[in-house]
């Protein structure tokens, strides 16, 4: 593995991170993927909450790596630091100095308490971008309630409502940290953007992301209709939506052995002719019933019922082998281990390898961003206070103060 990321974009970007769990430290992590240092500040006695996940059983550590908190906070520095105090306050705020970002997704009452709001950081870094994850957004009666993406994106913000069938006893759950990890990518794009800003005007910026605000543009098409007054809930699964689809061809197909092969030609007639071949019924392609969108839209119900039984004697295997090579538009129903064996993953660098030294390595997802068709070169996230004396011998530190530091509980 070489060291550092592949391409530098943020390099010389200073990001001083006062944030736990998962929605905005992986905003830091993808920071820290293209070249950013950040440094993340975690509580002296107990580190991030996400990390006691492993003592809980909820998160499982492999190899003896906590996974999870590595994918969170890979390529970071941590200091360990209790900012209650009034040291360790003083000490977050001279390492602020040098920063160009604060970014916290601590409630807007606690920063306040702990003298951490945005005109206390502006006080000493006057250029410094401000940059928050919330719950619920800033404003509101709601502002300062705590939350996590299953609270305020997948049940507040309607996505688990929207993704649960009808006739379920209880809503499904949502899968780990799924809004999190969108919310992230949209905080990091908006202090990308805070920073070209003030690159281009000089001009620093408060930036915001809730997880709610995250879930309304997730759910955007949903939200337009009910915007215009026509939203209608989605139909049950399967059957009448199945067997009437306007467009047999933008349609979703049971394999032999019960797994499932999604078609979605919007442009039906260009395909029509691949797909007969495809399948091997080149006769359908001259079916008078089938000959364009047209007529197969009025000969829906025969349309289905033939590609139900076509694409039902086979198995999934023999579909993904047959369309392997097609280029009309389709998709395998993959479950998450064929996904990470992908093709189109593995040719793009998609699942990337991190260094254990001395020896080893463990895998992990790189991100969907890449620059000049790299991938980003990941590294391994920090052990709970592995930086702290080093960041505060660069802050002028000597080591006699720096064991008194830690004889008075300031620092781990």
């Amino acid at each position: 593995m070489t060291e550092g990321p592949a391409v530098n974009v943020f390099a010389g970007v200073r990001v001083l991170e006062l944030a736990q769990w998962v929605f905005v430290p992986v905003a830091g992590a993808l920071l820290a993927d293209w070249g950013a240092e950040v440094i993340k500040i975690e509580p002296p006695n107990t580190g991030d909450g996400y990390r006691g996940l492993v003592s809980q059983g909820i998160i499982q550590v492999a190899g003896g790596i906590n996974q999870s908190m590595e994918l969170a906070n890979r390529g970071k520095r941590s200091m360990a630091l209790d900012i209650k105090s009034e040291e360790g306050r003083d000490i977050l705020l001279r390492l602020a100095q040098s920063c160009d970002v604060f970014l916290t997704n601590y409630l807007p009452s606690t920063l306040e308490r702990l003298g951490l709001g945005v005109e206390a950081l502006r006080a000493v870094n006057p250029d410094i971008i401000y940059a928050r994850g919330h719950g619920f957004g800033i404003r509101g009666p709601d502002a300062d309630n705590a939350a996590y993406d299953s609270t305020a994106f997948w049940a507040r913000g309607a996505i688990g409502a929207t993704l649960t069938p009808p006739g379920l006893e209880y809503p499904i759950n949502q899968r780990g940290a799924f809004g999190d990890r969108n919310g992230a990518v949209q905080l990091a794009f908006g202090i990308a953007a805070a920073l070209y800003r003030r690159e281009r005007t000089g001009e620093p910026s408060i930036v915001d992301v809730s997880l709610l605000a995250t879930a309304i543009w997730t759910l955007a098409s949903d939200v337009l209709s009910a915007l215009q007054g026509n939203f209608k809930e989605a139909p049950p699964p399967g059957g009448e939506q199945h067997t009437k689809a306007p467009n047999p061809l933008v349609n979703t197909y049971r394999t032999k052995d019960g797994r499932f092969i999604g078609l979605v030609f919007l442009q039906a007639d260009r395909y029509w002719a691949d797909l007969c071949r495809a399948i091997g019924r080149p006769d359908l392609e001259n079916d008078p019933r089938f000959a364009d969108s047209t007529v197969r839209s009025q000969n829906r119900e025969a349309c289905i019922k033939i590609l139900d039984e076509i694409f039902g004697s086979r198995s999934f295997a023999e579909w993904n082998e047959a369309f392997a090579d097609e280029r009309f538009p389709w998709a395998p129903y993959q479950r998450v281990p064929e996904l990470v064996e992908d093709r189109q993953v593995k040719a793009n660098g998609y699942i990337g390898e991190v260094a254990v030294e001395p020896t080893g390595s463990f895998s992990m997802p790189t991100g969907a961003v890449q620059f000049d068709e790299r991938p980003a070169t990941l590294r391994r996230g920090p052990e709970h206070g592995a930086d702290t004396e080093a960041l505060l011998l660069e802050l002028g530190f000597d080591w006699d103060q720096i064991a008194r530091l830690h004889d008075d509980g300031v620092i781990l």
